[in-house]
């Protein structure tokens, strides 16, 4: 049996498991689990640990590898558990030599002493980003991620990332239209720039070039690319040159997720965020001029800690006031050493109450775009026999058809959680 990997967190740990797939099982391990853990909130702290203890239950003769944003900031927890055999952090997980270095561990007669059991460096003490390209990532698949960017150098007051990620760097603008070149030549239709804290793309590069600079690279030097999407990004680092891309390219998805938090000017301050609330319903009005159909998605917290029941009426209205499409709800989680959790606390049952509140307005938003949707034709990228998605992320029902294929949509309605129609034709 060779190498099992269970991913938890964001789209960036998604690609990473998959380069942590090919150099474990280049290392020649084999019958090994591999957890890559995110520590964004308690819960999935929680989970990592519920997940291990049930996977050893299952496959007691399995090693038991542990890595990820919650190996790098809680190591000695997982040292602790029985079940782990291994911790690496966030840079080891991605280095060929610290998965030999497992496997030689591992083949130690009478297993590996407590010493050798963690390999976690200081990644704070990690300056250089190398490239992956993945010659087998996600074959087939139409949609793949690359890594451009990592770590932050902000430091919310409720965030735990950067202590388990390091500070920002990124991957030199050549490197990156390589790879995503070879990725297209592959067939692979649609690829999404994913990191961190990904605006902040470029300046620990030479010349320090931004976003915009970098896709309006990669949309030139690769005209084969269909369609090019970005995750999450933070609107006020957002530069000039990357609006107007989104204006002038329509290979550029008309889809972003921003991180906006809150919609209260107090909050957003003891958050220490950089943005403000007007900022945020501006930035959307400018978006909306350039390219009218975008759709946004957002990151909210509920009930973080001050928060009264005014304040977070300010963040419901933002679900309205940005238009958003896709709310990302983060019920508020209290993170060991940061500044937010010596804050005065918002009771738990308060928390998980204005978080419902928030996913039943993201529900309601998603329904009133579907069904504005209706009469439209959309190009529709088709994932799986069963789903496919337009250039504004939103799912569309397919019946026993081809994945990676391209086609125009006319949306005559939607099932409540997915567009239907009837295809047009193959691009």
């Amino acid at each position: 049996m060779a190498v099992d990997i269970v991913t938890f967190g964001c789209r960036l740990n998604a690609f990473e498991s998959e380069v942590i797939r090919r150099e474990a099982e280049q290392a020649g391990l084999v019958d090994t689990i591999v957890i890559n853990s995110c520590a964004v909130t308690n819960e999935a702290v929680a989970q990592a640990r519920q997940s291990i203890r049930q996977l050893k239950r299952e496959r007691p003769a399995a090693r038991i590898v542990v890595t990820g944003c919650a190996a790098q900031t809680q190591t000695g927890m997982f040292a602790g558990m029985p079940e782990i055999d291994r911790v690496l952090g966030n840079d080891e997980k991605m280095r060929g030599d610290a998965w030999r270095a497992t496997r030689a561990a591992f083949d130690v007669p009478f297993g590996i002493g407590n010493s050798e059991k963690v390999a976690v460096a200081d990644i704070m003490a990690v300056t250089e980003m190398a490239p992956h390209l993945l010659d087998g990532f996600a074959r087939g698949l139409p949609r793949v991620f690359v890594q451009v960017q990592n770590g932050c150098d902000h430091r919310c007051t409720f965030c735990i990332i950067p202590y388990g990620r390091g500070n920002s760097r990124s991957v030199p603008m050549g490197a990156v239209v390589d790879q995503i070149r070879t990725l297209v030549e592959r067939g692979h239709a649609e690829i999404v720039l994913t990191g961190v804290d990904l605006t902040s793309y470029g300046a620990d590069l030479p010349g320090a070039p931004k976003l915009g600079q970098l896709t309006r690279q990669i949309l030139r030097h690769v005209p084969e690319l269909k369609r090019l999407r970005i995750s999450s990004i933070d609107s006020i680092e957002a530069d000039r040159d990357l609006l107007d891309v989104i204006a002038d390219d329509s290979r550029l998805m008309p889809h972003l997720h921003l991180s906006l938090q809150s919609g209260d000017d107090m909050i957003l301050k003891r958050m220490k965020r950089r943005h403000s609330r007007k900022d945020s319903i501006d930035f959307c009005a400018q978006l909306r001029r350039l390219r009218p159909d975008i759709a946004f998605g957002a990151d909210i917290i509920a009930g973080f800690p001050t928060e009264t029941e005014e304040m977070f009426s300010r963040s419901l209205d933002l679900v309205e006031e940005c238009d958003l499409t896709f709310l990302h709800v983060f019920p508020y989680s209290k993170r060991p050493g940061t500044p937010a959790a010596r804050m005065p606390q918002i009771a738990g049952g308060a928390i998980k109450e204005r978080a419902k509140r928030l996913r039943t307005a993201g529900e309601a938003a998603l329904l009133r775009r579907l069904a504005a949707e209706v009469g439209a034709v959309r190009e529709v990228l088709i994932e799986s026999n069963r789903q496919g998605r337009t250039e504004h992320f939103l799912p569309v029902a397919i019946a026993d058809d081809l994945p990676g294929m391209v086609r125009w949509l006319t949306v005559t309605g939607h099932d409540g959680a997915r567009l239907v129609g009837s295809v047009d034709e193959v691009r």
